[in-house]
């Protein structure tokens, strides 16, 4: 266990940062705000104004290193992961401290896995690639739909948003993201087709039947990671993947006083073991909202020991799928699991 409460959050005054920063202070953990940019972390809400504040690129390992000592967890929120998931998440283990980030980038959670598996057993802390919506909330679905067990022979999952107003960030992450997308064919993490397959698929409410295409995120990584899967498929709505790719699409607005967006999401997985199949959907408000209260959980559950060891781990290799899903569920309007 560790007694240590104080969470640095690199990427504070990003818009998932901030919903971050302010579920950390929900939960009553102490925020450490930090990032690259000195004016915007002087810029940091009212709200926040009274939190540490630590100034650091990630070009520097011994200044990062300083940087990150005296927390218990490390949260990135800093987009491209491709160019600070490694440095912040080696620093954090170095010092003995956790590491989550809420990346979507398949690249970025395979080399935090390469990399700093051992590192950190060695040093008894986790590495949680991926634990927000896109990644860690699948991952927990297909692991609770399992019950227990680890082998399916053929997962879908299917994402489907209302709209998706992108953030600055969402839009810099995909420019730069140019690696070829992998799925799993044959129990193995294989690249996807191309054209990409498409389909319609059958959401539950509020969505139902939306045309999707093939377009696979960090869940896939993460999913191989711990489970022994024949064929995984991951599927995206096509009007949300429209909106994305829309220049015009205008960023997320503020339409409560948690700050959260009016979009809409459901995540359903299905999963095929021989003759049984199991479905298991979440939906929700704000996709980079609702990866606040699942990030913040993971930290929560390694700072108080409910995990299962340390090492470069998938959220439901790392947590009770299940006992998350339901705390999740049980916070009014954060998701709905059934």
């Amino acid at each position: 266990m560790n007694a240590n409460n104080r969470v640095l959050v690199y990427g504070a005054t990003g818009h998932t940062g901030r919903f971050v920063v302010d579920e950390l202070l929900r939960r009553g953990l102490t925020p450490v705000v930090a990032g690259r940019s000195a004016e915007r972390l002087a810029a940091v809400p009212s709200r926040h104004a009274a939190l540490e504040r630590r100034v650091v690129g990630v070009d520097d390992a011994d200044l990062l290193r300083r940087a990150v000592a005296g927390v218990g967890a490390v949260v990135n929120c800093a987009g491209p992961f491709l160019d600070t998931a490694l440095p912040l998440a080696r620093a954090a283990v170095e010092v003995g401290a956790h590491y989550l980030d809420v990346t979507a980038e398949q690249p970025v959670v395979q080399a935090l896995y390469r990399d700093l598996d051992g590192p950190a057993r060695a040093a008894g802390v986790a590495v949680v690639p991926a634990m927000a919506f896109y990644g860690g909330l699948a991952d927990l679905l297909v692991t609770a739909a399992l019950d227990g067990g680890s082998r399916a022979d053929e997962v879908d999952v299917a994402i489907g948003l209302d709209r998706w107003w992108p953030t600055a960030g969402t839009r810099i992450t995909g420019e730069r993201n140019t690696a070829t997308r992998l799925v799993i064919r044959g129990g193995a993490l294989t690249a996807l087709e191309s054209p990409a397959p498409s389909g319609t698929w059958s959401y539950p409410s509020p969505l139902g039947d939306r045309a999707v295409v093939q377009l696979p995120f960090s869940e896939v990584i993460t999913i191989a990671r711990h489970l022994d899967v024949g064929e995984l498929r991951s599927y995206l709505d096509t009007t949300s993947l429209g909106d994305l790719r829309d220049g015009a699409t205008p960023a997320p607005t503020p339409t409560d006083e948690r700050g959260r967006s009016a979009q809409r999401f459901v995540v359903d997985v299905v999963v095929r073991q021989g003759a049984t199949t199991r479905r298991a959907t979440a939906t929700g408000r704000d996709i980079y909202a609702v990866s606040a209260p699942i990030v913040v959980e993971g930290a929560a559950r390694l700072l108080d020991g409910r995990f299962r060891g340390p090492g470069a781990v998938a959220p439901g290799e790392a947590f009770d799928a299940a006992d998350v899903l339901a705390t999740l569920g049980r916070e009014a309007d954060v998701i709905t699991v059934r």
